[in-house]
């Protein structure tokens, strides 16, 4: 008889997703995404630096007096990460599992990539302007968007 325990896709690749944001090195956010199309893997990113950007000599800083001494003019999100690793790979009809609701300009990044749904984890940004431009431009994308639907409240993993 079969194991009865195993996890669904939907939990499998959000797991992907939030496995990839432990990558981040941001100390506030971590965010993950992986982009799956037939139940396999297409790409993964996560929130950090581009290429060639050490996030040593960039500032993780959230506020400042100067806005280029914080981290959002440098940081690429976990969805457009995710786009870019891809390497030219046809995202179209693609889903994309991320931690957290993407912002108005990953919304932006998904829709052209042909990404034709979006799973996400948390929505702690809700009532944010750019939230609720992410979710109106989605909407009329015609890109659909659902929240994880799961009992789980953690994956384990061992290294022995």
């Amino acid at each position: 008889m079969k194991r009865r325990d195993y996890i669904n896709w939907d939990e499998y690749f959000m797991g992907v997703a939030m496995l990839a944001a432990k990558r981040s090195k941001d100390p506030n956010t971590q965010v993950g995404a992986c982009i799956v199309k037939d139940n396999v893997i297409l790409s993964t990113g996560y929130n950090g630096f581009p290429y060639g950007c050490s996030d040593d000599e960039y500032p993780w800083e959230r506020v400042s007096e100067d806005p280029n001494d914080t981290k959002y003019p440098y940081v690429v999100h976990a969805e457009l990460n995710a786009i870019l690793n891809s390497h030219g790979k046809s995202l179209i009809g693609a889903t994309m599992y991320v931690a957290l609701f993407p912002c108005n300009e990953c919304a932006k990044a998904i829709i052209q990539s042909g990404v034709k749904e979006v799973v996400y984890y948390s929505d702690k940004y809700a009532d944010s302007q750019a939230t609720m431009a992410s979710k109106r431009m989605l909407t009329s994308a015609g890109v659909k968007i659902r929240r994880i639907e799961t009992n789980l409240s953690e994956i384990t993993l061992y290294f022995k």
